[in-house]
């Protein structure tokens, strides 16, 4: 009986800290900078410039918009010491920002989780 209790409890706590600290959901939605639309129109993705204050530096924030589907946008794009978005389509599905390649939609990239 402990053994079940202990184990959801420790879930619970494990689901509590990723989502208060490694959620994409839960980004700072920042300040629009840019934004860059797929060769075929079906995405487009919005960087924005988030100030974490005066202890932290810029980041920047990338949502990935569907275009042609009722879709939610959704984060997929996260990193620390920056200030500016260099967006860049190679093809329909693959997206560089900032020298990070990503395979939309499924890829994300966190610095969290680096």
């Amino acid at each position: 009986m402990f053994g079940a209790v202990g184990l959801l409890f420790v879930g619970l706590i494990g689901y509590g800290v990723y989502w208060a600290f490694f959620d994409m959901n839960r980004l700072p939605t920042g300040d629009y900078l840019a934004e860059e639309t797929s060769p075929d129109g079906n995405y487009t993705l919005k960087a924005y410039v988030a100030d974490g204050g005066a202890t932290t530096s810029y980041t920047i924030r990338g949502e990935l918009v569907f275009n042609q589907k009722r879709k939610k946008a959704k984060n997929v794009y996260w990193n620390s010491k920056e200030d500016n978005a260099d967006i860049k389509w190679i093809d329909s599905d693959t997206v560089v920002i900032s020298g990070h390649s990503l395979d939309v939609p499924n890829d994300k990239f966190d610095f969290r989780n680096q």
